[in-house]
Parts: C-alpha cells; structure tokens; sequence
C-alpha cells in the first residue's frame, strides 16, 4: 500500500507539464541518437547534460533518464535494417533481425522489437519500483568502509565485463581514477596532477571527459573510416498477427526478467544481457536450429533483456550510488553536479526524484511504443544522414556544452585532449567505461576510504574485519579472477588439442617406418643409391 501511495506521488511528479515534454524530449533523441551505429547512448546522454545542468534535479533526470532507455529501444533500427547495431546492447537484435529484412519482412522485425522493448521496459520499472525501496532499506546502515568495497565492486566488474583485455580494462580504470585525483587535495591543501597550470587547480569537470572521451572521440573515428553508401532502408507492413504475438510472448517474458537481473548486477548491463537472453532462448527454443536465420524470437529475446537491463541498471545507481555501467555512471556524474547523492537515504531526502523517475519511466516506455511504430518508416531515412552534416553538428555541441559551462578557452583544449584520447583509446582497444567510471568513483573511493580510515585510527583491516565490506571486496577479486581463470582454461584446452594432436602426427610417421622395415630392408639401400651415383 505505501509503495502504491509512492508511486502515485512519482505520477504526480511525472505527469506536470514541464516533466511530460522532458520525458518526450529525452526519449525522441535517445531514439533518433539510438538509430545512428556509433554513437550510443553514452554520448547522447554526454551531448545532452549542457541542457540538463540548467534545469531542477527531477527534470533533469527524467530527461536524460529517457535519453537512456529511448535509445536502448531505439538501437534495435539499424541492427535490423543496415546490420549496422546503433547501441552494443542490440548488437544480438541483428543476428536475426537483419535476415528477416533481408527477406523483405523488416516490418515484421521492427514492430516485434518495438513489442518486446517495451515489455522488456515495463517489466524493469516494475522491479525497479518494487526492489529498490528494498535493496535500499538494507544499506541504510552501510558505513565509509561498505561504500568503499562496493565502490571498488563496482569498478572491478565494469572492467571484468568490458568485453577487452582485462589488462586494457585496468589501465582504463586506472587512468579514469587519476584524473579524478587531478587538482588540490580537499585535506592536506596538496596539488595533484596540475603540472603548474593553475586552470587544473579546480579538478577535471566531468562534462569535459565526458563529451571529450565518448562524442568528439566519435567524430575522429567517424572522420579516419570512409562512409559507404547508405543502402535502402524502407519498411514493409508492421503488423503482427496473433500467432506471432503468442510465438513471442514467452521469449519476451523470459528476456525481461532474466534483463532485469542481469542489469542489477554492477558491471553486467544491456549488452551481458541480451546475449545470455539470446543463448538461452536459443536453447530451450524447439526451433533453435533456425536462429540467426530470421527467426522473430532472435529480436524478441534480446530485445526484451536489453531494455530490461537498462531499467535493471538504476537500482543500484539510485539505491547504492554505484553505477553498473558507463552510461550510468554518466548519469551519477550529472547528479552529482546537479547536488543530489544517489543512495539509500535518497528516497527519504528527494522522493521526488526517485518516485518522479520511475513513474516517467512507465510514460516512457509507452510514449516510446507510440512513437515507434507508426514512425518507423520516417526515422529509417535518419539512417542515411550525411557525415557532412552530422559529425559538424556533434562538434558544435560539444564546444559549446564546454564553453557554455566555464567559457575558458583552456577547457576547449582539454575537450581535444580527451577526444584525442579517446580515439586513441578505440584504436588500440581500450574500453572507455572502466575510464570513465574510474573518474566518477575515484573521488568517491578516496573520501570513503579516508572516512574509514579516520574512524579505525588507521586500521587497514577495518575493510576485511567487516562481514559486509569484506564480502563485497571478495567479490571484487573473485570478478578480476574470473576472466584470469577463463583464460588459463581456454589456453590449457588449445595446449592439451595441440599436444594431441602432435601425438597422432608423430603416431603416423612412426607407423610408416616400421611398417616398411618390416616389408623390406633394401628400401634404404635403394634410397641412397641414386645419391652415390649422383656424387660419383
């Protein structure tokens, strides 16, 4: 009853005018931003918090909040129609969505997606609005050192899962962290990283690494590949018929749910989960032979988990302060900015943020459905925007999200810097989330651990003497140790193949030998005749 009364508030929140056109706002660039393979919506979000510093908390967080999970429903587009994913997380959307265009039913695949999105949506506010409030009741008594280890869980599971080497992940991380660390110690009055340029003294503003390391990154990558002629993009009917519904339903509920979970996780997020969704469906499907052949239930599992996820990703976001993911982290940092601390006493302090988020959530998704289906058909033409216009129109927001902010022409230069660091970083491979979360929790991990170390009188063994904070660390080894031992399995299994098969190679030689000793001895002496003969 208290949380029907609490989410009543949130639509009263939710539904006032000014919050209403943020939440079609939010979500109309997630969806547009979302079609364009590239961006993501890392940097539509990076792009968009300029004009979320200039509203209130609960406005600002609606609309970068729809920014999210519009483009994570939005992605789906081109994965199905160029085979070219808008967002990593539909990356799995594509192995049977861009068959059936192929076959003239991209129609069929983009309203099937546009279904299980938004149940996959409903279902992650729905367990969002039920387990939050719970997950966040039991935090309430976590202390400088818990926050520290979960901190570090955090961090340690982003890099894990970043889909790249675990070394490259940790560098990332490593790096986000020190420039975290850049500027005036807020204790000791000690200077950081400044390198006597007295324009740092202050720390690196989120908005520059942001906007720098994922949107102006985006455009030197976009400006070194030449763009291919973009193919036709037409839409056929996007109607579904009753069977198809029934096919789908219950690929789409086992995706939302297992979505959710597995966006709960720090670190997992949309991408994880629409893979596991697509791997099991594939599985327990009786025609699972067919995926990746154009079978409808190869967009709706993914399709359901991805969106899950995303919704999935706020509860430990609104109830730890703990982001699961880059984009999340994104997220943080601009509410840190706003003055709003994420965590168990949020929704206590500012329910109007928390309970206004989650009831524009259920507009969301529902605007999102509207949105989509009768327009489809239009948004497939953004698909063929021109590089010539577009990549300008990224700069232009860039420059001027930064120079809006501190109007210091050195800003500027730091926004190339990080951009030039960025592209660098997606040359060589390094993922940019560890970096990025590294910024946003390295400040964070230093206070907790000072707080901790303060009240202990010093005591390093307060992290592991707790049963919470040493729980939580241990699950930050055992998430760098994993992919450790996954490597070391897959390098012993190639070891043990190779071994074999030297065995039965050398088995064969061997064989051959003795088999012709035993037919006749003349055949050596026959082999070096020609030899003798030929050097006489």
């Amino acid at each position: 009853m208290e949380t029907l009364h609490h989410i009543v508030y949130g639509f009263g929140v939710a539904l006032t005018p000014q919050n209403l056109a943020f939440v079609f706002l939010g979500v109309l660039i997630g969806t547009v931003i979302g079609m364009l393979p590239g961006l993501g919506p890392m940097s539509a979000i990076a792009l968009m918090i300029p004009i979320a510093f200039t509203l209130d908390p609960a406005s600002a967080i609606i609309m970068l909040a729809g920014v999210y999970y519009g483009a994570i429903f939005g992605g789906s587009t081109s994965s199905i129609l160029l085979n070219a994913p808008g967002v990593a997380g539909t990356v799995a959307t594509s192995f049977d969505g861009y068959p059936l265009a192929r076959r003239g039913q991209a129609g069929k695949a983009l309203s099937v997606a546009a279904v299980a999105s938004f149940a996959g949506g409903t279902v992650g506010v729905i367990g969002l609005m039920l387990v939050a409030p719970t997950l966040s009741a039991l935090t309430v008594s976590f202390g400088p050192a818990e926050y520290f280890a979960l901190m570090v869980l955090g961090l340690t599971a982003v890099v894990s899962l970043s889909g790249v080497d675990l070394t490259k992940g940790l560098i990332s991380a490593t790096v986000g962290v020190m420039i975290a660390l850049v500027g005036i110690d807020s204790q000791t009055a000690t200077l950081r990283f400044t390198f006597g340029s007295s324009e740092l003294y202050e720390g690196v503003e989120f908005l520059i690494v942001a906007l720098g390391v994922f949107a102006l990154a985006e455009v030197f990558v976009m400006v070194t590949r030449r763009g291919a002629p973009a193919p036709d993009a037409t839409v056929t009917s996007l109607r579904l018929s009753r069977r198809e519904l029934r096919t789908i339903g219950g690929p789409t509920a086992r995706g939302s749910v297992l979505g959710f979970f597995t966006g709960v996780l720090p670190g997992a997020g949309a991408t994880v989960a629409s893979f596991l969704s697509y791997a099991m469906e594939k599985r327990v499907a009786r025609d699972g032979k067919t995926f990746g052949e154009g079978n409808i239930k190869g967009v709706a599992a993914p399709e359901s988990a991805n969106n899950g996820a995303a919704v999935g990703s706020f509860v430990p976001l609104m109830t730890l302060g703990v982001p699961g993911s880059g984009t999340t982290a994104i997220l943080l940092g601009a509410l840190l900015v706003l003055g709003v601390q994420p965590g168990p006493l949020m929704l206590d302090e500012r329910p109007e943020i928390f309970w206004g988020l989650i009831a524009s959530m259920y507009i969301g998704n529902l605007v999102l459905l509207i949105l989509n289906l009768p327009l489809i058909p239009l948004f497939a033409r953004v698909l063929r925007t021109p590089q010539a216009l577009l990549l300008p129109l990224i700069v232009v927001f860039c420059v001027v999200g930064v120079y809006g902010q501190s109007f210091g022409v050195f800003d500027l230069w730091l926004l190339v810097g990080f951009g030039l660091l960025g592209f660098l970083m997606r040359t060589n491979g390094f993922p940019a989330a560890p970096l990025i979360l590294g910024l946003i929790l390295g400040g964070l991990m230093e206070r907790s651990m000072r707080q901790a170390l303060l009240i202990s009188s010093g005591d390093f063994t307060v992290f592991v003497t707790k049963p919470i904070s040493a729980t939580l660390l241990a699950l930050a080894a055992l998430s760098l140790l994993a992919p450790l031992v996954g490597v070391w399995r897959r390098r012993r299994a190639r070891a043990l193949r190779g071994a074999a098969e030297r065995a039965h190679d050398g088995a064969r030689p061997g064989d051959a030998r003795t088999g012709g000793t035993a037919g006749t001895t003349e055949e050596p002496g026959a082999g070096r005749e020609p030899r003798e003969g030929g050097n006489g």
